[in-house]
C-alpha cells in the first residue's frame, strides 16, 4: 500500500472539512432559531418526558448532541434549568443525534449529494449578502451542510485501502476475531476517536465507510458506534470544568447515562446486534452482516469492479457491482438502526432512574459552602459554554447576581450610617464594604471581557444588539457599587472630623435611603426578568426616579434653612448633602440600567424606547 504523508494530511483535512460543515450548519441553525431554541428549553422541561421531546427535538434542529448537550449544561451553569430537567433532555439529546446518523446513511448512498454540493454552495453564497439575517443564516446552513457532504466524500476517498495490502488488513481482521475482547477493543477506539475529534457524527461516518468497503465487520462497527456514545460525553465535560458546580453536575450525568446504557448493551451485545439485523432485513434493506464476504469475494473474483465501486464510480448496470451497493446501504442502515435503537431502549430504560442519577451526582460531586462561592462569578467563568447565542443568557443572569450583590452593599452602607463609630462591627461592616467594592469591580471586567467573547462569536444582529445592552448595563451596576463605597467613605470622613448628624437628618437619609431601596427592588426585578419586560415595570423605576429628584430638591433647600437656623453645624451639613446627593446619582445609576434594559426589550419588539425622565 503507497500511502504518503500528503494522503494522511488529505484525510486528516477531509475530517476538519467534516467537523467545520458541521459546525457551521449547527451554527446557522441556531442563529436562525436561537430565541425560540431558548424559549423552549427554558419552558418545556416542566417533567421528564416533556424534557425528553425537548431534547430530540433541539438536537435534532441543530444535528449535534455535543452541542446540544453543553447547551444544556450552560443553561444548569446559568440556573435557567435544574438537574433533573437537565438529565431528561440530555436523554433526549441521545436520540436526537440519530437524525445526524441517519441523514449520513441516507444521502451517503441514496443520493449523491456530493454532486449538489458545489451547486448548493452557488445557491447559499448569494444569501450571505442579503439584508435579512434569516436568509444569511440559511446561507451559512446550507453552506455547512454541503461542505458536511464534501468533507464525507474526501473521507472515503483518502482513507487508505487496506485490502490492498494483505499484511494490515490481516493485522486489522486478527482484532475482530478475538470474540468478546473484539467487541471491548472496539469500543474503545470508538470512544478515543470521538474523544480525540469531539464528535459522535464524524465517528459515525468514519465506521460507516470502514463497514461499506468491508474492512471491518457490521457487529465491530456497531461497538465502535457504542463506544462513541462515551466519547460524545467530553466536549459536555470540558465545557463544564470552567462551570459552576451544577455544571459539572449535568455533564456527570451525560456521561453516567452513556456509559450505564453501554454496560447493559454489552452484556446482551450480540443478541442485540442481531435484533437490529433483523429489523434491518424486516425493513427490506438486506442483511448488512453479508457485506464484508461479499466485498472479498468481489474482489477476488472482478478486482476492477470492486476498486471502480470503493473509487466511487458508476456500477453501469452490472448486477455484482449493484448488489454490493445494496449491501452497502444495507451498512448504513443497519448502523443506524443500531444507533437509534439503542438510545431508544436505553431511554425507555433510564428515562425512570432519572432521581437517582440526580442522586448519584449529587454524591459524586459535593456544592460548595456559601462561603467558598459568594465572591465568584456563578454562571459564566472563563471558559466559554458553546453555542454564542444562548452564551447571553448566562450573562444575563450573572448581571441579575451582580445587581443583587451591589443591592446587599448599599444595605451594608445604609447599616454603617446607624452603627455605633469605632466599635469592631463597625470597621468589620466598613471593611466589608471595601471588600464588595473589589470584587464589584473585578466582577465588571470579568462579565464585560466575556460578553466581548460571546460578541466575537457567531452571532445574529439582534444579538450583537443585546450584548452592546448589557455592556453598558453592566457599567452602570458598577456605578452603583461606586457610590455605595463613596457614600461609606463619606460616614468614615464625617466621623473622623467628630461630627454628629441630629435625629432629623437621621429620619431624612432614612427616607431618601427608602426610595433608593425600592428603585434598587424593581431594577432588580426587571434584571431577573429581563427577557419578559413589561412597560408598566419600567414606568415604575422612571417615576421612582423623578421621587428621588424631587425630594434631593426639597432636602437641598431644606438643608440652607436649617443650617442658618442653627439647628446643626455648617460642617454636618456637608456630609449630610454629600450622602443625599451621592444617593440621588445612585438612583441615576438605577435608571440607566433601567433604560439598557427598556432599549433591549423595545429593540426585540421594534419598537421606540419611551422617554417619561428627566
Amino acid at each position: 500500500m503507497d500511502y504518503s504523508l500528503l494522503d494522511f494530511l488529505t484525510l486528516l483535512g477531509a475530517v476538519g472539512m467534516f467537523l467545520y460543515g458541521m459546525k457551521v450548519m449547527s451554527e446557522g441553525l441556531q442563529k436562525i432559531a436561537g430565541d425560540r431554541m431558548r424559549s423552549i428549553l427554558s419552558t418545556m422541561t416542566r417533567n421528564r418526558f416533556a424534557g425528553v421531546l425537548t431534547g430530540i427535538l433541539i438536537t435534532a434542529l441543530i444535528q449535534s448532541s455535543s452541542a446540544s448537550t453543553v447547551m444544556v449544561v450552560s443553561f444548569v451553569n446559568a440556573g435557567l434549568m435544574t438537574l433533573a430537567e437537565s438529565m431528561a433532555v440530555i436523554m433526549g439529546a441521545n436520540i436526537g443525534t440519530t437524525a445526524t446518523a441517519w441523514i449520513i446513511s441516507i444521502f451517503g448512498f441514496k443520493v449523491n449529494i456530493y454532486a449538489l454540493a458545489v451547486p448548493i454552495i452557488g445557491i447559499a453564497v448569494p444569501m450571505l449578502f442579503m439584508q435579512k439575517n434569516k436568509w444569511k443564516s440559511t446561507g451559512e446552513f446550507l453552506i455547512g451542510f454541503s461542505v458536511l457532504f464534501l468533507g464525507l466524500q474526501y473521507i472515503s476517498s483518502s482513507v487508505p485501502d487496506l485490502q490492498s495490502d494483505p499484511e494490515i488488513f490481516a493485522f486489522l481482521q486478527s482484532y475482530t476475531q478475538k470474540g468478546f475482547l473484539s467487541v471491548l477493543i472496539f469500543i474503545m477506539a470508538g470512544l478515543l476517536i470521538t474523544m480525540v475529534i469531539q464528535s459522535s457524527a464524524a465517528t459515525f461516518a468514519i465506521v460507516m465507510i470502514m463497514c461499506s468497503k468491508g474492512w471491518i465487520p457490521f457487529s465491530m462497527g456497531c461497538a465502535i458506534v457504542l463506544g462513541s456514545n462515551i466519547g460524545t460525553t467530553i466536549t459536555p465535560i470540558l465545557a463544564s470544568l470552567s462551570g459552576n458546580v451544577a455544571a459539572k453536575k449535568a455533564a456527570l450525568g451525560h456521561l453516567l447515562f452513556n456509559v450505564f446504557g453501554t454496560i447493559w448493551t454489552v452484556a446482551v451485545f450480540y443478541p442485540f446486534v442481531d435484533l437490529n439485523v433483523w429489523i434491518t432485513e424486516a425493513l427490506g434493506q438486506g442483511n448488512p452482516t453479508q457485506l464484508m464476504d461479499y466485498a472479498s469475494q468481489l474482489q477476488a473474483q472482478h478486482p476492477e469492479i470492486y476498486q471502480s465501486i470503493i473509487d466511487g464510480g458508476s456500477t453501469n448496470g452490472i448486477p455484482a457491482a449493484i448488489q454490493f451497493v445494496k449491501l452497502q446501504f444495507a451498512v448504513s442502515f443497519g448502523l443506524s438502526i443500531f444507533h437509534t435503537m439503542f438510545n431508544m431502549v436505553n431511554l425507555t430504560v433510564m428515562i425512570w432512574f432519572t432521581k437517582t442519577y440526580v442522586r448519584i451526582c449529587n454524591f459524586l460531586i459535593k456544592s460548595k459552602s456559601k462561603e467558598e462561592t459568594e465572591f465568584q462569578l456563578q454562571y459564566i467563568s472563563g471558559g466559554m459554554l458553546s453555542a454564542s447565542e444562548l452564551n447571553i443568557t448566562q450573562a444575563e443572569r450573572e448581571i441579575a447576581l451582580y445587581g443583587e450583590r451591589v443591592n446587599r452593599m448599599w444595605n451594608m452602607v445604609h447599616d454603617l450610617i446607624h452603627m455605633k463609630p469605632n466599635t469592631e462591627e463597625f470597621n468589620h461592616l466598613y471593611s466589608r464594604i471595601e471588600k464588595y467594592e473589589e470584587i464589584s469591580d473585578r466582577m465588571e471586567i470579568e462579565i464585560a471581557n466575556y460578553l466581548n467573547r460571546v460578541s466575537g462569536g457567531r452571532l445574529s444582529y439582534e444579538g450583537k444588539l443585546r450584548i452592546s445592552a448589557l455592556l453598558n448595563i453592566v457599567t452602570e451596576i458598577e456605578s452603583i457599587a461606586d457610590s455605595c463605597y463613596n457614600i461609606a467613605k463619606t460616614i468614615i470622613r464625617k466621623e473622623e472630623a467628630h461630627i454628629s448628624f441630629t435625629d432629623s437628618i437621621y429620619t431624612n437619609i432614612d427616607t431618601m435611603s427608602q426610595y433608593v431601596n425600592e428603585a434598587l427592588a424593581n431594577m432588580l426585578y426587571l434584571l431577573g426578568n429581563i427577557e419578559e419586560v413589561h412597560e408598566p415595570d419600567l414606568i415604575k423605576n422612571f417615576n421612582k426616579e423623578r421621587e428621588i429628584n424631587n425630594y434631593r430638591n426639597i432636602l437641598r433647600s431644606q438643608n440652607i434653612e436649617s443650617i442658618n437656623n442653627k439647628e446643626y453645624e455648617y460642617q454636618a451639613g456637608i456630609f449630610y448633602m454629600d450622602i443625599i446627593c451621592e444617593a440621588e446619582k445612585l438612583g441615576d445609576y438605577v435608571i440607566n440600567v433601567v433604560e439598557g434594559i427598556e432599549h433591549q426589550m423595545r429593540r426585540r419588539a421594534g419598537e421606540q424606547p419611551i422617554v417619561v425622565h428627566e
